[in-house]
């Protein structure tokens, strides 16, 4: 069975409750993203989870959280635990980001605490990976992202891989000022993530998507790579023309494949 192509977007720090509101209410009539060969998804902040995940209901779009916490209660000040996030009805939660590593001095052994307590909850993480400029510099890139991964995955049984997600998201190439991937660097890598980690209990290989300045001029390249599972976009799917224009030409650009 072929899997659909990934394609989705997380807010960031962005968008209140009206815009959030105008963003699924385009979205609710985007044709390409019902097409069964995509599986879109959109990841807003806490603020909107909520709202996004009623608007979003009854389309095919899955909604995420951009982080959440390992415990289900407690005394965890400013918090949102992993049922909190459930009961907003969320599918997915996106972890290990870069910035919350980097702003929020994030861990490998943190991430692999939440990614245990989402899939405990029913929840799909999407497990953020990559290298910096200077790893990249320093020739440790693949061992920094296997390592990343490894750590991550270190408490999920065999059973559960096929509820993970990996995003590959190299840390230069992330931001405003970010300097996309080539498509020879992010096939290599994905590569490599492949080799290093378990297959599902399908035998499938764990679905990698590539993010990190995706664009339209880039993206169809990207999506023609067959180690790439999907595309998860930044500011360049902030509007839903974006998303819908960018899951347009990844749909005609798997046409081909």
């Amino acid at each position: 069975m072929t899997m659909p192509f990934w394609v989705g977007t997380s807010w960031k720090m962005n968008k209140t409750l009206g815009e959030a509101a105008d963003y699924c209410a385009a979205l609710q009539d985007a044709d390409v993203l019902r097409d069964s060969r995509l599986q879109g998804f959109v990841i807003p902040p806490f603020t909107a989870l909520g709202e996004v995940c009623r608007a979003l209901a009854d389309t095919p779009v899955m909604v995420g959280a951009q982080n959440m916490h390992w415990a289900d209660d407690g005394a965890y000040t400013g918090e949102i635990s992993p049922p909190m996030v459930r009961d907003c009805g969320a599918d997915i939660v996106e972890l290990g980001h870069s910035e919350r590593r980097q702003y929020f001095n994030e861990t490998d052994s943190a991430v692999s605490r939440k990614v245990r307590a989402a899939l405990a909850q029913g929840l799909r993480p999407l497990i953020c990976v990559g290298e910096t400029a200077e790893e990249k510099a320093q020739g440790v890139a693949a061992d920094t992202v296997i390592r990343q991964c490894r750590i991550a995955l270190s408490e999920v049984s065999a059973e559960a891989l096929d509820r993970v997600l990996i995003a590959y998201e190299p840390v230069w190439a992330i931001g405003e000022h970010g300097t996309p991937a080539t498509a020879e660097d992010a096939g290599w890598m994905h590569r490599r993530i492949r080799e290093a980690l378990p297959n599902t209990p399908q035998g499938a290989p764990l679905p990698v998507l590539y993010g990190g300045s995706v664009n339209p001029e880039n993206c169809a390249e990207l999506a023609s790579l067959p180690e790439v599972a999907g595309l998860f976009i930044g500011r360049s799917a902030w509007q839903p023309e974006g998303l819908c224009d960018i899951a347009t030409r990844v749909l005609a650009t798997r046409q081909t494949l």
